[in-house]
């Protein structure tokens, strides 16, 4: 397995510009996600580091190779495409080796390293099945079975679970990150759907109009967003974003909004003070959010009022869309005995050391 290093690499159409100077360096086994929405530049990033689409600028490496000018056979990387792309004529045993076939490997290191496959995907009773005879599960464990079979240095997955059922996705997650451990493997995957990005990933790379916004593990990333794009884009449901301004009086700071006001925590206050008066963006999360309980004080005393105006109910949980005078806020809340009621107005607390401010 290999390192992945891109360095200020360019990828331009005409005057468009698809990927705009990114810089990232994918450790030896690491799993890294490219996550973003459609657009951002994800898919034309991998489809450069397989020498699909041409580098306008900057170098890739692959391992210590530079690889810009390597054709895609030349690189020792194997694909995973969100259609499959099998051959329906070939059974699922000669699609997994095919690629080894017409490089001219022994027919013996081919059923090797097929029955190898087979045997950690699962699907060794599939072998002589045509595409046509398997679900959509079956297929996409044949195409990642193909990129076994090559043990290239690098693994590049495209959106592979989009075609799949959201039950399928969740099973398809949990094999494809068992896969990784048991390989060893650098993984290099592309998707626009944060929860896999949140639960498959060492580390995460999140795009956005071409440009690398930030990278970390995934709850650094959801603990510490570096603005609100990331903050927005990682968490589902979404933050919720309210327009404030930093007030300053005898006692702390407050966040003053147009529908309610709260305290200011401690912590906040050496970073708050040069945006006393200014307007600000205030970001709270969902999850962050719960129904006051007058016995504990919770929130300083300060609780914002707000009214039920939906209640979606989960099972687990519930999500509440709250109306505060001119705002409208998402709360995701534990189910209570009886949960609140439409119209019915509510005392809510937010968790105010997890909350965010950020520079409009």
């Amino acid at each position: 397995m290999s390192s992945v290093i891109l360095r200020n690499v360019v990828n331009q159409f005409g005057s468009v510009t698809a990927v705009d100077n990114l810089s990232i360096q994918i450790q030896d086994r690491e799993f890294a996600v490219l996550v973003g929405s459609s657009g951002c530049g994800k898919t034309t990033a991998l489809r450069m580091i397989a020498g699909l689409e041409s580098v306008s600028s900057g170098e890739i490496l692959i391992g210590d190779t530079r690889v810009n000018d390597m054709a895609p056979k030349d690189r020792d990387i194997a694909m995973v495409f969100q259609n499959y792309a099998l051959y329906p004529h070939m059974n699922v045993r000669d699609n997994m080796g095919f690629g080894l076939k017409i490089r001219m490997i022994s027919k013996e290191e081919i059923d090797t390293r097929v029955e190898e496959a087979a045997d950690i995907l699962g699907i060794q009773a599939l072998l002589d099945r045509k595409p046509k005879e398997l679900s959509g599960g079956q297929r996409q464990r044949v195409a990642v079975g193909r990129a076994i079979v090559r043990k290239p240095k690098v693994f590049l997955f495209d959106e592979p679970l989009s075609n799949l059922d959201a039950k399928l996705r969740v099973a398809m997650r949990a094999e494809i990150s068992k896969l990784h451990r048991r390989l060893g493997a650098t993984i290099i995957y592309v998707t626009h759907d944060q929860v896999e990005a949140m639960t498959m990933a060492d580390r995460i790379f999140i795009m956005h109009n071409g440009a690398l916004q930030q990278n970390g593990a995934p709850m650094e990333v959801y603990r510490h967003p570096v603005n609100s794009f990331v903050a927005g884009f990682i968490g589902s449901p979404s933050m919720n974003f309210i327009d404030a301004t930093i007030v300053a009086e005898e006692g702390g700071m407050f966040i003053d909004t147009a529908g309610f006001r709260v305290r200011a925590p401690e912590a906040f206050l050496p970073q708050l003070e040069p945006y006393v008066g200014r307007p600000v963006v205030f970001g709270v999360r969902p999850e962050d959010m719960s129904l006051h309980d007058s016995a504990t004080g919770s929130n300083n005393g300060n609780p914002i009022s707000a009214r039920a105006d939906v209640v979606e109910t989960l099972g687990s949980e519930i999500f509440v869309y709250l109306t505060c005078e001119a705002q409208t806020i998402v709360a995701r809340m534990e189910v209570q005995d009886s949960p609140p009621a439409v119209g019915q107005m509510l005392e809510v607390d937010l968790k105010m050391s997890k909350t965010h401010i950020f520079d409009q």
